[in-house]
């Protein structure tokens, strides 16, 4: 289940990026652009208080990134 997380979650902040440099992105997400780079490659896992700081500076709820059903 966890990997399935994690996919979900790189998937969502591959889309999210879009064009945005991952140093530009960074800044938007309150996450370091090493930590973004590594979580979209699938290399890190987020605590949970980093993933509440990606919500709250992205103005997304838990849902919008974690949509399939289990």
């Amino acid at each position: 289940m966890r990997r399935h997380l994690d996919r979900q979650l790189a998937r969502f902040l591959r889309k999210e990026r879009g064009g945005l440099s991952y140093a530009d992105f960074a800044k938007k997400t309150g996450l370091s652009h090493q930590t973004l780079f590594r979580l979209e490659h699938g290399e890190h896992h987020l605590t949970l208080d980093k993933l509440e700081t990606v919500l709250v500076k992205l103005k997304i709820r838990l849902k919008d990134i974690f949509t399939d059903e289990f």
